[in-house]
């Protein structure tokens, strides 16, 4: 009996202690809905590890960011952006059966699951990171209107060491404010973005310049600067 007494307890515990915690993120979620995140989970880990660097990061709403660049960053990350609820399950089904058939496992992560990661969570590959970020995703999809998704992203995404957000980007790289990026600035800023600690704006290399002329083609495909006017 004392036993089955202390199992319940500590059951109870656990399920008080993932309540509270859940309801933490919630709650956050729907501040952050009408307020800026004031940083990210990603930047405070750059300036733990980096305490005699300053983070350059400049947030700046949606409306004064070039069209080109969340075009850029959908054709290049995440295509089926407006139309997803968070998690693109078809296009995890399909890296699955393509790892299956022989290939190499490729990420699948949407934009709204990279928003989650950068804000709350770590970088690694872990299954229990992975889950945490699809659950969030998914709770982002539904609290968040997708322009506020691209918004936050836009500003929290790492461009280079220490350079958080596409108008710290813009004017480190260019020298411009972000509301001036071409279209072929701002595919040169989303091809780095899966790895901007290895990956050169400034110096890029083959492969980077064939990203960004592939990312080129898929914002011409994706009929341009209509693709994203109804969000």
């Amino acid at each position: 009996m004392a036993r089955r007494s202390i199992k319940k307890r500590l059951f109870r515990m656990a399920a008080w202690v993932f309540f509270t915690v859940v309801a933490l993120f919630v709650s956050l979620l729907l501040l952050f809905r009408y307020v800026n995140p004031p940083t990210s989970a990603f930047i405070l880990s750059y300036s733990l590890a980096n305490p005699d660097k300053t983070v350059q990061q400049q947030w700046v709403d949606l409306s004064d960011i070039s069209p080109w660049m969340p075009l850029a960053v959908v054709a290049s990350e995440d295509q089926r952006f407006p139309e997803h609820w968070g998690v693109d399950f078809s296009a995890i089904r399909k890296a699955l059966a393509e790892y299956q058939s022989g290939d190499g496992l490729r990420g699948a992560s949407t934009i709204t699951q990279q928003t989650a990661k950068n804000l709350f969570l770590w970088n690694d590959r872990s299954f229990v990171r992975k889950t945490l970020e699809a659950g969030l995703a998914l709770a982002l999809d539904g609290l968040w209107p997708k322009r506020g998704i691209l918004e936050v992203y836009l500003n929290i995404a790492e461009f280079g060491y220490g350079i958080y957000g596409v108008e710290a980007a813009s004017r480190f790289y260019f020298g411009i404010s972000a509301r001036h990026l071409s279209a072929e600035q701002a595919a040169r800023l989303a091809a780095v973005l899966p790895n901007p600690k290895v990956l050169s704006v400034t110096s890029p290399s083959p492969y980077v310049r064939d990203r960004v002329f592939w990312i080129r083609g898929q914002m011409d495909q994706l009929s341009g600067l209509q693709y994203l006017r109804g969000l």
